[in-house]
């Protein structure tokens, strides 16, 4: 159990070390777009777009280690009340229908990025093909339900009586 979770840990900091990259690459083309618009005139054709792209797969990204960090708003009024077990039950219930929900929101992000693949679309001003961006984010919703599946089986466990007392490392 240590292994996998170390291997869920490790596979959503690199997605978030991606998605940092999505951001900053962002910034520089922003700064870079006005600069090079002031001084010399010339601004970097498709500019929206690419922010738009960068920015999407940016948050797709990120979001797999922030569920791992369980950085996500939670209303927890209600299930701090109930019992340890009872919380856990609803754990494995809402990950695993979570899970399931980003799974096919992956699977057809995953379609559609073929689909515009197959029909070569591409931005409107700088040409920049699209399907690359789609299967990004689709890639993004793969490591979001390893995070929540592997939540899933933590909070089963914990339904069984198993590693109870041992907590997964974040």
């Amino acid at each position: 159990m240590k292994q996998l979770s170390h291997l869920v840990k490790k596979v959503s900091s690199i997605l978030d070390r991606l998605a940092g990259l999505c951001f900053f690459s962002v910034m520089l083309l922003i700064v870079a777009n006005i600069v090079l618009r002031t001084v010399f005139n010339q601004p970097i054709l498709g500019t929206y777009e690419l922010v738009g792209f960068l920015t999407g797969m940016g948050v797709a990204l990120a979001l797999a280690h922030c569920a791992f960090q369980d950085g996500h708003i939670a209303v927890s009024f209600i299930m701090e009340r109930l019992p340890r077990k009872t919380q856990s039950i609803a754990a494995v219930l809402v990950n695993t229908a979570s899970s399931i929900l980003w799974a096919a929101a992956a699977w057809s992000l995953g379609k559609f990025g073929q689909t515009m693949k197959i029909k070569g679309l591409v931005s409107p001003s700088a040409e920049i093909p699209v399907y690359p961006f789609i299967y990004l984010v689709a890639f993004g919703l793969v490591g979001l339900c390893l995070v929540l599946l592997f939540k899933s089986l933590v909070s089963f466990r914990e339904v069984l009586g198993i590693d109870t007392a041992k907590k997964v490392t974040r």
